[in-house]
C-alpha cells in the first residue's frame, strides 16, 4: 500500500507549482519559439529528467546534506545563477540574423533545460519538505510511495508542458514573421533570464 495521504490535493499542488513562472516555463517557451513543438517537448523532457534527479537527491537526503554544508549549497547556488544570466546576456546581445541563441535541434533543447532545472539546489529542499506533507506519518512510506510520486509529478510536468508548447507554437506562429518583434521578445526572455538567475544568487 502507497503511504500517499491525499493524492488529489498532490495533484493540484503538483500543477499549481508547475504553473509559476520560473526559468523552466520561461525554457519551454523559448524553445518552442525557435525549435517548434518538437523543441518546446524535448525542453519538457528536459526539465523532468532535472526534475528526477533533484527528487530522488532529495529523498536520498542530499538536502540534509547540503544544509550540513552550507558552502557546497552556495557554491552550487552560485553555479546555477551564473548559468541563467550567461543564457540571459547572450540572449541580450544577440544581434538580429546571428541565429538562434538555443540551437534548432531538439537533444540542445532538452541539455539546455536539463541545466537549468538540475543546477538549482533549492529544488532539492524544496523536494524534501513538500513529500512529508502528503505522506501518511502512521504508516512508513517505502519505495514504492516515492516513486508513485515521482511518477506522478514526471507525468504531470509532461502535460503541462504539451499545453504551453501548443499554447506558445501558435503565438510564435504570429510574431515569426516580424524580425523586430521577435528580437524584442528574445531580447525580454535575456532580461528575465538574468533576473531569475540574480534571484537565485541573492535568495537564501
Amino acid at each position: 500500500m502507497l503511504a500517499i495521504t491525499d493524492y488529489p490535493a498532490f495533484v493540484v499542488a503538483i500543477l499549481l507549482f508547475l504553473a509559476i513562472p520560473g526559468p523552466g516555463n520561461l525554457a519551454i517557451v523559448s524553445s518552442t519559439a525557435q525549435g517548434r513543438v518538437r523543441g518546446g517537448l524535448a525542453a519538457t523532457l528536459g526539465i523532468i529528467a532535472g526534475d528526477q534527479i533533484l527528487m530522488w537527491c532529495a529523498v536520498a537526503g542530499v538536502a540534509a546534506l547540503l544544509k550540513t554544508y552550507p558552502a557546497a549549497f552556495a557554491a552550487v547556488q552560485w553555479l546555477g545563477a551564473a548559468y541563467l544570466a550567461w543564457l540571459g546576456v547572450r540572449m541580450l546581445l544577440a544581434k538580429p540574423g546571428q541565429g538562434a541563441v538555443l540551437r534548432l535541434k531538439p537533444h540542445h533543447f532538452l541539455r539546455q533545460s536539463f541545466l537549468i532545472t538540475l543546477l538549482n539546489p533549492k529544488a532539492i529542499v524544496f523536494y524534501m519538505a513538500f513529500f512529508p506533507l502528503f505522506i501518511d506519518p502512521a504508516r512508513q512510506p517505502g519505495l514504492a510511495t516515492f516513486a508513485a510520486m515521482a511518477l506522478t509529478i514526471a507525468a504531470l510536468t509532461f502535460l503541462y508542458g504539451l499545453v504551453a508548447t501548443l499554447m506558445a507554437h501558435r503565438l510564435a506562429e504570429r510574431v515569426r514573421g516580424s524580425a523586430r518583434l521577435s528580437g524584442a521578445i528574445n531580447k525580454l526572455a535575456g532580461v528575465f533570464l538574468i533576473g531569475f538567475g540574480v534571484r537565485l544568487a541573492l535568495s537564501r
